[in-house]
């Protein structure tokens, strides 16, 4: 499954040379992810009630083009990789000229008490979602 979500560049998230500061893309990734889990029936605030979560353990953005304050970017999220211990989402930031930025987040699922690695909880079901 694919999401798409749209955002609009604020001016806090501009840099001195009036482009998106690199830090920000992986906040862009962050709403895309968010946004594909709640279409797939999930959310953060439901694992974290259940005890578990994700934990980022890696992180990767290619900048293609710069992007600007007032742009409109649009979002695209999917899993690219799953197994029984992490998952990983890949995205793709554009503007109405193309591609601005790719990358991918890879998340362990850890039980929130302990802080250690778990299993996908059954419940969570992203094979099924995605």
């Amino acid at each position: 499954m694919v999401r798409e979500t749209v955002l609009r560049v604020r001016y806090s998230e501009i840099d001195a040379q009036g482009h998106v500061n690199n830090a920000n893309y992986l906040s862009y990734f962050e709403v895309g992810r968010v946004e594909w889990l709640r279409d797939a029936g999930h959310s953060y605030r439901e694992m974290e009630e259940r005890g578990y979560g994700f934990v980022v353990v890696e992180a990767l953005v290619r900048y293609r083009r710069a992007a600007y304050f007032d742009d409109e970017l649009k979002i695209r999220t999917e899993i690219s990789d799953l197994s029984r211990a992490s998952v990983q989402f890949a995205y793709e930031v554009l503007r109405e000229d193309g591609l601005v930025a790719t990358g991918h987040t890879r998340h362990a699922y850890v039980d929130l008490a302990s802080g250690k690695p778990i299993r996908m909880p059954k419940e969570l079901d992203l094979l099924g979602s995605g």
